[in-house]
């Protein structure tokens, strides 16, 4: 084989283990879902013989599975916004150069990471909970006469899934943020320009990308999550990751229950292009 052939051909040798690893753990089984979303729905078994569209009309006809979906959306929509709130003053002031503590600092945010999903998960229900601590301390206090709902509600989700994903969202943003040079910000603060329009004009447009990462990062986790909805939001609150978890295991309904995994799917992927493609404007620089 000629160099140039070779020379070639290497990008491609490069990029081939991970190419065979992105197909064997993420093509090859959502080709699966997408198979068994067409079978027809067995008696006692996973599937029977044959393919139908079914399973897919059975979603569209019960609006109970579609507002499902939009309720599993709203609970991702907000837990991003949340978190982009929260992160983004925090990604920022661990990027500053006079930060203190900053090691001290790095380790509270990747500390969620350290315990498991399960844990805490658990750990918020007994803070969230009508006998758990945020009620007894303000029952206690006598602030309320009766305990707060938190949980078994999309709030006490929502609490709960920002203390799960947050560090998702900092991690990417602090990444964006890091990579603008510091003399821009300078340039923007001697020709007169004030800390926020620096910030607006400056600081913000270029840190997007880690914005954009992040915001993508945590709403899929969101849409995925299971068992922080599942613990907190009890009966009362099912979002569709539950429900494929029922369809699938429960219910043993493996047609159908791929046909929500894969509706899910592709609704979430559609918003997270739509998103992209709106981040994805010029922003000016000056």
């Amino acid at each position: 084989m000629s160099p140039g052939k070779t020379k070639g051909i290497g990008p491609y040798l490069l990029i081939a283990p991970a190419g065979l690893l992105l197909a064997i753990f993420l093509v090859l089984p959502y080709l699966n879902i997408g198979v068994m979303s067409f079978r027809v729905p067995g008696q006692g078994t996973p599937y029977g013989e044959g393919f139908t569209l079914v399973n897919y009309a059975r979603f569209f006809a019960d609006s109970f599975y579609i507002w499902q979906v939009v309720n599993t959306l709203w609970i991702g929509f907000l837990t991003t916004a949340i978190c982009l709130v929260i992160g983004f003053p925090v990604a920022w002031q661990l990027t500053r150069p006079n930060m203190r503590f900053r090691g001290l600092a790095y380790g509270l945010v990747l500390s969620p990471l350290l315990v498991g999903i399960v844990i805490r998960s658990y750990g918020w229900t007994i803070l969230l909970g009508n006998n758990g601590l945020i009620n007894r301390t303000l029952t206690n206090m006598g602030l309320i006469d009766a305990p707060l709902p938190l949980m078994y509600n999309a709030l006490g989700i929502i609490i709960a899934l920002v203390h799960v994903f947050l560090p998702f969202m900092i991690l990417p943003i602090m990444n964006g943020i890091q990579g603008i040079d510091p003399s821009l910000e300078a340039a923007a603060r001697s020709l007169g320009a004030s800390r926020a329009t620096a910030f607006r004009r400056i600081v913000l447009p270029l840190s997007m990308p880690g914005i954009q990462a992040g915001c993508i990062l945590v709403f899929v986790l969101s849409l995925s999550a299971y068992v922080t909805p599942s613990l907190i939001g009890g009966l009362k609150v099912k979002t569709m990751a539950v429900t494929v978890v029922d369809a699938l295991i429960d219910t043993f309904q493996w047609p159908f229950g791929s046909a929500l995994a894969l509706m899910l799917s592709v609704t979430g992927a559609i918003i997270v292009v739509i998103f992209g493609r709106m981040t994805r404007m010029k922003w000016k620089v000056a």
